[in-house]
């Protein structure tokens, strides 16, 4: 596979490894919305919620603010970026407004991260309720 344009004066070690490089590159739009992604994911209150939303599943801004120690107004402001970007939508219950995780990508990406405990998402029917 030849990938390589013809006019670039570039000296190589390996033109073989160079087009297996390129054959491997996304789409310039598809590039550039990982870099949107990893992005988001580049701050530390966002990455929390999102681990937080991955994991436990669908969540509310208090509870998201209790698990990861961030006041109810920043975790609410991240959220609305995320939402902005389509990472999480959200579902209504009254007065209360539940995040879920709608991008498949960064729920793949999320999984795989290391040093994070992999459990299920538990049941309604078996999730801790205060007394």
């Amino acid at each position: 596979m030849h990938l390589l344009d013809p006019d670039d004066p570039r000296p190589l070690v390996d033109g073989e490894r160079v087009c297996e490089a390129i054959a491997h590159l996304p789409d310039p739009e598809t590039l550039r919305d990982w870099a949107t992604r990893f992005a988001l994911l580049a701050d530390q209150t966002r990455l929390a919620l999102l681990l937080c939303i991955h994991h436990a599943g669908e969540i509310c801004v208090s509870d998201l603010a209790a698990a990861t120690g961030v006041k109810d107004s920043t975790v609410s402001q991240a959220l609305r970026l995320l939402r902005a970007h389509g990472v999480v939508a959200t579902r209504r219950d009254g007065r209360t407004i539940h995040y879920q995780l709608t991008d498949d990508g960064l729920r793949a990406l999320l999984g795989q991260l290391p040093g994070v405990a992999e459990e299920p998402v538990p049941s309604a029917d078996h999730r801790h309720r205060p007394a």
